[in-house]
């Protein structure tokens, strides 16, 4: 029922067969970057410093640098350890108890929420079920959301079908989260790309943040 543990595999073979159906693009005067799950946990099912997280952490940090220097707002989720079975729910019979450590809770040291980062304490799959994530985008004005962290296939992708229903743009970026295997990950971009939002590239998030004017996807 827990996580296993996952099998290195490598960015260049996640291969999706769709290109967005949608032509937004990135703005960094509307966008803020979600760092989704990023915990001692789930990263540890990982093999150490092995791909993907190998380029994944890295892109990630590099990204919020460059949020940092935009304006743009950086959120990040986190599940609390020891959850109540009645909050807990579901969850329990698909993956067991979860987080039972303070320890396991905590966000990996590279990207570790900053004072003015702002914490989401996560439930489910989504980032948006039961927590004020909307509330916090609309406060700061902000209707685009960039998406990186673990699992692609399961929190980053809801979040983003998610997000499609609160009227919220998602961008999926794609060598800024990581998944079970190359096939998962590439299932979740073609489910984004299909349904309910928008696949970009590191690079391409990064020259939109670092621009004045609108930043183009591929």
């Amino acid at each position: 029922m827990s996580i296993p543990p996952i099998s290195p595999y490598r960015l260049s073979d996640v291969a999706p067969h769709t290109t967005p159906r949608l032509d937004w693009q990135i703005d960094r005067n509307r966008a803020a970057l979600l760092i989704h799950d990023m915990q001692n946990y789930f990263v540890d099912v990982y093999e150490e410093g092995s791909e993907p997280l190998a380029t994944v952490v890295p892109t990630i940090v590099a990204l919020r640098e460059a949020a940092d220097a935009a304006g743009v707002p950086v959120i990040l989720t986190a599940q609390p350890p020891q959850q109540h079975p009645s909050r807990r729910g579901l969850l329990t019979q698909r993956w067991g108890p979860g987080i039972q450590t303070a320890e396991e809770a905590e966000v990996i040291e590279p990207l570790r929420a900053r004072p003015n980062d702002i914490t989401v304490t996560k439930w489910r799959y989504s980032a948006f079920a039961r927590t004020d994530l909307r509330s916090l985008l609309a406060h700061d004005g902000r209707d685009q959301l960039l998406i990186t962290g673990i699992y692609a296939h399961i929190g980053c992708m809801l979040t983003a079908a998610d997000a499609f229903m609160h009227d919220v743009q998602a961008f999926l970026i794609t060598d800024g989260v990581a998944d079970f295997n190359s096939g998962y990950h590439a299932g979740a971009i073609d489910y984004v790309n299909s349904t309910c939002g928008v696949s970009a590239t590191a690079d391409e998030a990064l020259r939109a943040l670092q621009s004045d004017a609108v930043g183009a996807r591929r």
